[in-house]
This record gives C-alpha cells, sequence and structure tokens, in this order.
C-alpha cells in the first residue's frame, strides 16, 4: 500500500523536533534551569511515539525496496514475494497506528484532572443528585485504580453537595473523563416531594486538565491571598483558625477558595494547583475556539452549559444525548461508565480521522 504522503510529511517532522530535543536535552547548560529543563522533557516525552512510528516506517520502507530489488533475482525471487507479502500485511495496522498517533493531542495523555461538581437548578434536590454524580465517580474511578484528592466541599442540608471540588490522578484520566464536561439531568420524585410527583433537576460537571507549572506562568505579583476560617459543618469548634485560603489572580479576577484541609498551608497549594489548572482552562478554550473557528466538523464542542446526560430513575435508563443511547441506571450508578467513554472516545476518534 501507498502511506499518504501529506501523513508521512507530518509524522517526519515531528520526528525531526524530537531528534533536536534529543541533541538539546544533551548539552548540560539545560541542568541550570530545571523549570526549562522540565518543559523539553515533557515535550520530548510526548513526541517519542512519533519517533518510535517513524522509525518503523523508514524500516518497513527499507525491507519493501530490498524485497522488490530481489524480485529481479530468480534464486530469490519467492523469498523476496513472501518478503512483500509480509510487508504489505504490517502496513495497514502500522498506517492505522500513525493516523490514531496523529490526531491524538498530548493533552489526551495527561493523567491528572480537576473534576467540579456543582449542584444546578432544583434547589435541595439538586444537591443530592450532584452528590450521587460525586459516588458514582469515585466508583468508577477505584474500579480504574485511580487515586482522587478532595480539594474543596460545600454540603446541604440534607446531606447533598452544593459544590465538590477534587482531583483524579490515573492513567488515561483525561482522554476519559473529559467527555463527563457538561450539564446532567435527573428526573425523578424527590426526597422533599410529599405527593410523589417526578421533579426535574440538574447539575453541572467540568472536567479540566490539571496544570503543571511548566503550563502556566503565575507572578508571585499578579495575585491577591487572602486568609479567613474556614466554613461548613462542625460549628465554632473548626472554625477558630483561619485556614481557608482565597487567591485571586487579578489580571483575569480568577478566584479559587480551598478550606478543605486543617492546615493553611496545605490549602494554599491546593488552591495553587485550582488557579494553575483554570488559568490553563482558558488558554486551552482560546485555542480551541480559534481552532474550532477553522475546522467546523467536531464530535461536540464540550461546553459546560451543553446537556450531555438525563439520568431517569423511575424507567432505571440513563440517556447520553451525544450518543443518541440508553443506559442502565443501575449500571451506571454503580460506577460502570466503561461503555459510555468508550463509545464517546470512538466517536471522537472517527471525527478526528475525518479531517486528518
Amino acid at each position: 500500500m501507498q502511506f499518504a504522503p501529506a501523513i508521512v510529511d507530518r509524522l517526519a517532522k515531528e520526528a525531526r523536533r524530537f531528534a533536536e530535543l534529543t541533541e538539546h536535552l544533551s548539552q548540560p547548560d539545560f541542568a541550570a534551569d530545571p523549570k526549562k529543563l522540565r518543559g523539553l522533557l515533557r515535550e520530548r516525552g510526548t513526541l517519542e511515539v512519533y519517533h518510535r512510528l517513524y522509525e518503523r516506517l523508514l524500516a518497513l520502507g527499507q525491507r519493501r525496496a530490498d524485497a522488490e530489488k530481489l524480485l529481479a533475482e530468480p534464486e530469490y525471487a519467492a523469498l523476496a514475494k513472501e518478503e512483500l507479502e509480509a510487508v504489505e500485511r504490517e502496513e495497514p495496522g502500522l498506517d492505522d497506528e500513525i493516523k490514531r498517533a496523529l490526531v491524538t493531542d498530548a493533552d489526551d495523555r495527561r493523567s491528572k484532572v480537576i473534576f467540579e461538581i456543582r449542584a444546578g437548578t432544583g434547589g435541595e434536590e439538586a444537591a443530592l443528585f450532584a452528590a450521587d454524580l460525586y459516588r458514582l465517580y469515585i466508583k468508577f474511578f477505584d474500579a480504574q485504580g485511580w487515586r482522587h484528592e478532595v480539594f474543596d466541599v460545600s454540603p446541604s442540608d440534607m446531606g447533598g453537595y452544593r459544590e465538590v471540588i477534587f482531583a483524579v490522578e490515573g492513567e488515561g484520566a483525561w482522554s476519559k473523563l473529559r467527555f463527563e464536561s457538561g450539564g446532567h439531568r435527573v428526573q425523578r420524585v424527590p426526597e422533599t416531594e410529599a405527593q410523589g410527583r417526578i421533579h426535574t433537576s440538574a447539575a453541572t460537571v467540568a472536567v479540566l486538565p490539571e496544570a503543571e507549572e511548566v503550563d502556566v506562568q503565575i507572578r508571585p505579583d499578579d495575585l491577591r491571598i487572602d486568609t479567613m476560617r474556614a466554613g461548613g459543618a462542625g460549628g465554632q469548634h473548626v472554625n477558630k483558625t483561619e485556614s481557608a485560603v482565597r487567591i485571586t489572580h487579578l489580571p483575569t479576577n480568577t478566584v479559587v477558595v480551598c478550606q478543605d484541609e486543617k492546615s493553611q498551608h496545605k490549602n494554599k497549594a491546593r488552591a495553587m494547583r485550582m488557579l494553575r489548572t483554570r488559568l490553563f482552562e482558558f488558554e486551552r478554550a482560546k485555542l480551541h475556539a480559534e481552532r474550532s473557528a477553522m475546522r467546523k466538523s467536531m464530535v461536540g464542542s464540550g461546553d459546560r452549559s451543553e446537556r450531555v446526560r438525563t439520568y431517569n430513575w423511575p424507567q432505571n435508563r440513563v440517556t447520553d444525548h451525544r450518543l443518541g443511547e440508553n443506559y442502565s441506571l443501575e449500571q451506571v450508578l454503580s460506577g460502570k461508565l466503561g461503555p459510555i467513554l468508550g463509545a464517546l472516545e470512538q466517536a471522537e476518534l472517527e471525527e478526528r480521522l475525518k479531517n486528518l
């Protein structure tokens, strides 16, 4: 088969950049700047897959050329034909691997995300639904062997969550969990409903790739850091010290608050992680908007106001509106999100391949 020249050129370009970085990183002066070194090492790491694929492509091309040359020699013609057949069997698989690699963003391989769930319309029932979402996600994380760490939680009077923010870490976390961003709707009889009527409530989910220090440069002069007593359940006994931290990024007026830990130092560190992630997401969103303007055929906008899923309690059904498919509510509540997320990943991959 013939590999598309445009795809080979793109792969070669990424492989050349890998070689350049490898050469640069061998110079001793890079060790003097740890931040720059970390950034280049990470970039090189994301390019390594292209380097390996390009090496395989060159090797396969050399095997084909050698076999075609030997076809003209009678004593080697049979062996050359076998080799050509073997090469032709390998080429489609390599072509598929190359295409998949080229449509996979570096962000897709991130293993850390910040996950935010907020109760929407529906008052106390919406807060209870937000807590249901949190519990089903935790079950999914546990099944994947992923770690999670709560940053901030705002409980409601009946045991729900007005808001819960946490970090998740695990292989493939961003590539899978990014599809959860959006509006989630529930239809059921609330605990607060005396007459048995079905109500509709909502919660929003935002999933952001956690930013590293090399992703976002934050100047100390751009920050205002305030400390305060933590709020929430527990009364005066848990609010005697100013352990809660609020950080404001003055240029963008971005505000983050963390009060889950008793230690002000830990809350500040977590708040900085949240701030870096939100500023990084702001830049990603701008870039995404620019790309979308040039390339309109996308699987979905990823806009957080977009309704992505409805959870129907009376009919034991979950409907994913992007896929147009129904799933068992019982299965989803037990954390079995794999079939939904797998289908969403495949749909996006196919759409990206169309635009390659």
